[in-house]
């Protein structure tokens, strides 16, 4: 069986100064403060929430 596939997803950026939703997206890929990683699975959604806050992230496969 192969495993399914992760991304390591990084905050590099401050949330202060950014719109309520984007705050939101953050809390919901797991992440909380400056520098903190989150391994989440590599599906669509996951992807979208990514997608809405690429600014404030850093993605590895």
């Amino acid at each position: 069986m192969s495993a399914e596939k992760r991304i390591r997803v990084t905050q590099v950026k401050s949330q202060i100064g950014y719109d309520r939703r984007q705050r939101a997206t953050l809390r919901g890929l797991g992440l909380r403060r400056m520098h903190q990683t989150v391994d989440l699975p590599d599906t669509a959604p996951i992807r979208g929430m990514v997608r809405k806050v690429r600014h404030l992230v850093k993605v590895e496969e």
